[in-house]
């Protein structure tokens, strides 16, 4: 692998990190994608604490049927 092809693969990482990144704050903003009730989060002091365990479910949901969907229309 040559530095011209890792330059192209991290490239593609880069601008599918901030897709999903973009994708994450759309979310938020206007789906209230981390923000859903059963999201953990906690504080004591200083210290907090937070986990959007369901968001991560429905994220994941929503990949997985999107993914079968590509797939399945792919061959």
């Amino acid at each position: 692998m040559g530095s011209l092809d890792l330059g192209k693969w991290l490239l593609i990482a880069g601008l599918i990190l901030a897709a999903v990144g973009g994708a994450l704050i759309v979310g938020r903003r206007f789906l209230g994608l981390g923000q859903l009730p059963g999201d953990v989060s906690g504080s004591a002091g200083s210290v907090s604490f937070y986990f959007p365990i369901v968001t991560c479910v429905v994220i994941s949901i929503v990949l997985t049927v999107v993914l079968n969907i590509v797939l399945r229309l792919r061959g």
